[in-house]
């Protein structure tokens, strides 16, 4: 394996994993913007992918795709995909070239998801894993206290004769937000890119609540007392004003980070993210049990830091580009954790982080 100026590059199977500019063949974790990337002419990618894969990239590009576990033999390397858990179609990318076995994780988390495949550990001598949250300050709650918290605040503004903007990115967290919440409180409204990613989840089975297109509504909407879906980046845009009196809220992991909510300028902000926390991040390392861990993206050094006195082979890997297509990967409220906590973080053992890990968290 090789980082080079396009990506991660398997040399004896001539293929790149997540490239960050257009190849001729790419193998694709996931379809997030920042993994999948628009002009590569051959994608290969896990076979739950296929729809979110195909709405955003050119039609005119060549796809295979591959069911969980089954392998595929490129030049004398043999490939396979594992859920990885992050979004639907998400994957690990085993790869094994003489004996010896490489994981690439992508973007991960551990725990219960109705709207994807959970994660599952790969032995592995070599692991290459994301660290985007590689504190121990990030400790996410359970899923199901999340949703109480989100069933709750609605109820309350639609009793308040308020609408609710929820925030979440297109594909992937507005439909695990959709999936967990309580259509009895009242309508369901999406975005126009939330409700293209919801058609494709429905094409790939994945049972979601009614929603309506937000553009299909009349101008004079009563909008009291719904539920709206929307992208992050409309937050304060003149198209937010039409649903009159509203509360804004935010569902990310940086929201477990002091005033990351301010810095957003939203009423609420939901700790809900799609990637692993500190606990997490432990628990996949020692699952799958590799001789040598890379990090990428986040807090690398501290996470390589902090295994490395725990007895691993630990090293920081650049991969540039990354994490522009998910706003859990890109907000910049990690500035608010003082520097002090990556360096105090060998202080937190494995096993109390271990412990906070219950079955439905992430």
């Amino acid at each position: 394996m090789e980082s080079t100026s396009r990506g991660l590059y398997c040399v004896p199977g001539d293929f790149y994993i997540d490239p960050q500019l257009p190849v001729a063949r790419a193998v694709v974790t996931h379809a997030h913007s920042d993994h999948a990337r628009w002009g590569c002419k051959q994608y290969l990618a896990a076979q739950p992918c296929e729809q979110l894969l195909r709405l955003r990239m050119s039609p005119d590009a060549e796809f295979q795709f591959l069911p969980y576990g089954e392998p595929l033999t490129i030049g004398s390397v043999r490939i396979s995909f594992h859920p990885a858990g992050h979004i639907l179609g998400s994957a690990q990318v085993r790869l094994e070239y003489r004996g010896q076995v490489a994981l690439i994780t992508g973007d991960y988390k551990l725990g219960t998801d109705p709207t994807c495949e959970a994660w599952e550990p790969v032995p592995c001598h070599w692991m290459i894993s994301e660290s985007t949250f590689g504190l121990p300050i990030y400790r996410w709650p359970s899923q199901a206290t999340i949703f109480d918290s989100i069933n709750q605040w609605w109820r309350a503004c639609r009793d308040e004769g308020k609408c609710c903007l929820l925030y979440g990115y297109a594909i992937g967290k507005s439909q695990r937000l959709l999936a967990g919440l309580d259509p009895a409180i009242g309508k369901i409204y999406c975005h126009g890119a939330v409700e293209k990613g919801n058609d494709a989840y429905r094409r790939s089975g994945i049972t979601l609540p009614e929603t309506t297109y937000v553009g299909s509504v009349p101008a004079k909407q009563d909008w009291r007392g719904a539920m709206v879906v929307a992208v992050p980046s409309v937050h304060g845009a003149p198209w937010v004003k039409k649903f009159g009196r509203c509360s804004t809220a935010m569902a990310s992991g940086w929201m477990a980070v002091r005033g990351a909510r301010r810095r957003r300028s939203v009423d609420r902000g939901f700790v809900l993210s799609d990637h692993v926390d500190w606990p997490s991040l432990l628990t996949a390392i020692d699952a799958c049990n590799p001789e040598t861990v890379w990090l990428t993206h986040g807090y690398t050094a501290a996470v390589a830091r902090y295994l490395v006195e725990q007895g691993r082979d630990a090293k920081v890997l650049d991969l540039r580009g990354r994490n522009e297509g998910d706003e859990d990967a890109t907000d910049d409220v990690n500035d608010d954790v003082n520097d002090n906590i990556v360096g105090d973080v060998t202080n937190a053992s494995a096993t109390e982080g271990n412990d906070s890990l219950s079955g439905d968290e992430k």
